[in-house]
């Protein structure tokens, strides 16, 4: 099997396949494909950037009758930027057919999403709270639905959507067909398929490497309070056209933001702060190069999907290995190389060690680019541009004017060059200051993270009107515990119970000096987690 024209697929999808160069299925496709256009339950355990998407959604949209108007499938996300994501990639596949599809998820006015649901699509993408929201509403009924879907179920249960997703999968109805995919396969996705879904396939797609090989992968050692400065440096010293640089707080994202900007670079962020309006104003912006470099968080550029991106850089490092995963698999796509730069504080070294036994590809040392090398690297990039205009320019006579009134005025051209080259590269007097070469202590062991558990009591329940979703939200927030550090919550009336994983212990201790609605936060480490 070589290709789609041996997946029985009809005409139509086959042809928007061709129109977006799609000709040969990934492994999760060829396997996931067959089994779901038999009517069977898959569990498809597979990375981002697997192409599962079309895994799930050709067999959808093969299976789902165009001249009913009603929703008969459901597909649920973690995040509103995956659901849009997801839809978009759906309606790239019907784009011959007439079947149509919508998102709603928080975050978006509910009169907007009233309207797109009354145009009665057949496909619904969505987050579960929206979901329910509109079912508890009367506006989305799951009666005709046949085909359910699961997306980044680890995802949604990192979130605190755990009983989200019970409540859906117990109103959509039992003869349904469900097909679930996920990074990692929980105790809970297990529990799930042996209570919600008939006999399922499981099929496991094995990376070899779990970093793309056309990605360079360089790490800087740096003071922490020179990490800006660097940034400076190696942006000018690079000529970075598509970036994307990703910190760990939606404060130090607004922090970047400015000070690129007061250095001249057209640089925006992304964090969850903002509304989607000037979201996909941002978005919008750097698709088409207005923005050149964007900052965000891990949680804002989920489900983010941008052509071309030249490089990352790793401001902060991510706190989970899959998260690093997740950001430089953003570079170096569609046979291109890519550029990702870590930044990192000598005593980070055994986190770097970490992460590259995690992906086993190993980080290239690099030295700090002084004031000389930038200016030598810079100086030949814009002789390239020079160059490369050249030619053309002998057929152009807008300038004819200007170039007479610089010739009366001057017979030495040299100054004249010299002064339009200072306007063009309008950073070349930019005053570096001084940054100081550090090395890490190489260890003779690496050390690797610990995947353990731990139990946490916090004095939050459901007396404080307090979600699971709501807490986790709420923690990665105010003390910056990632979301995938995050295990089973069990909300009792006084009281939650929190598995962490051990690697995000440390974060806790900030926990003393927060507030959630005015009650003063105390937490202790407990044996383990209560029976539900």
């Amino acid at each position: 099997m070589n290709d789609f024209l041996d997946l029985n697929i009809n005409a139509k999808i086959l042809d928007a396949l061709t129109e977006n160069n799609i000709e040969i299925p990934t492994p999760i496709q060829r396997q996931a494909i067959p089994h779901l256009l038999e009517g069977k339950d898959v569990i498809g355990q597979a990375q981002t950037g697997t192409g599962k998407t079309f895994a799930y959604a050709i067999p959808l949209l093969e299976r789902i009758d165009a001249k009913k108007k009603t929703v008969q499938a459901l597909i649920m996300c973690p995040t509103r930027e995956l659901s849009l994501q997801v839809c978009k990639e759906i309606e790239k596949l019907a784009k011959y057919t007439t079947i149509t599809a919508t998102t709603i998820y928080g975050g978006e006015s509910y009169e907007k999403q009233f309207k797109a649901l009354a145009k009665r699509p057949q496909i619904i993408i969505g987050t579960p709270g929206r979901i329910i929201d509109h079912l508890h509403r009367g506006t989305l009924h799951f009666s005709a639905v046949s085909y359910l879907v699961l997306d980044e179920a680890d995802e949604m249960l990192k979130m605190g959507f755990e009983e989200d997703m019970e409540t859906i999968l117990k109103e959509v109805p039992i003869d349904r067909q469900t097909s679930l995919f996920s990074a990692t396969l929980p105790a809970w996705v297990k529990q799930a398929s042996k209570k919600y879904m008939k006999e399922p396939i499981t099929i496991k797609i094995e990376k070899k490497t779990l970093t793309a090989e056309k990605i360079k992968e360089v790490v800087y050692y740096v003071k922490k309070e020179q990490k800006k400065d660097l940034l400076v440096r190696l942006l000018d010293y690079y000529h970075l056209k598509s970036v994307m640089i990703f910190a760990n707080t939606k404060a130090m994202v607004d922090e970047l933001v400015l000070f690129l900007q007061e250095n001249h670079f057209k640089a925006d962020g992304l964090h969850g702060d903002l509304k989607q309006l000037s979201r996909d104003r941002v978005m919008q912006a750097f698709r088409l190069g207005s923005i050149e470099i964007m900052i965000a968080t891990d949680v804002a550029a989920r489900g983010i999907d941008v052509e071309d991106v030249e490089a990352i850089i790793n401001f902060d490092l991510p706190q989970e290995n899959e998260i690093y995963v997740h950001r430089i698999g953003r570079t170096g796509r569609a046979g291109k190389t890519g550029l990702a730069i870590t930044l990192a504080t000598t005593r980070q070294a055994s986190r770097i060690a970490e992460l590259e036994a995690f992906t086993k590809s190993k980080m290239e040392l690099a030295e700090v680019p002084t004031p000389k090398q930038i200016q030598t690297r810079t100086q030949k990039h814009l002789t390239e541009q020079i160059l490369s205009g050249v030619e053309e320019a002998y057929d152009i006579h807008d300038y004819d004017n200007l170039l007479r009134d610089l010739a009366r005025k001057t017979t030495d051209p040299t100054p004249i060059i010299i002064s339009l080259l200072r306007i063009l590269n309008e950073k070349e007097n930019r005053n570096y200051p001084p940054i100081d070469t550090v090395r890490p202590k190489m260890k003779t062991k690496e050390n690797r993270s610990s995947s353990s558990w731990v139990y946490i009591a916090i004095n939050l329940g459901s007396n404080d009107q307090i979600r699971p979703n709501q807490l986790v939200n709420f923690l990665h927030d105010t003390i910056s515990i990632h979301r995938e550090h995050f295990g089973k919550i069990i909300i009792r009336s006084d009281i939650t119970y929190l598995e962490i994983n051990a690697q995000a212990v440390r974060f806790l201790k900030d926990i003393k000096n927060k507030k959630y609605m005015g009650k003063r936060l105390t937490y202790q480490q407990v044996k383990s987690l209560p029976k539900r």
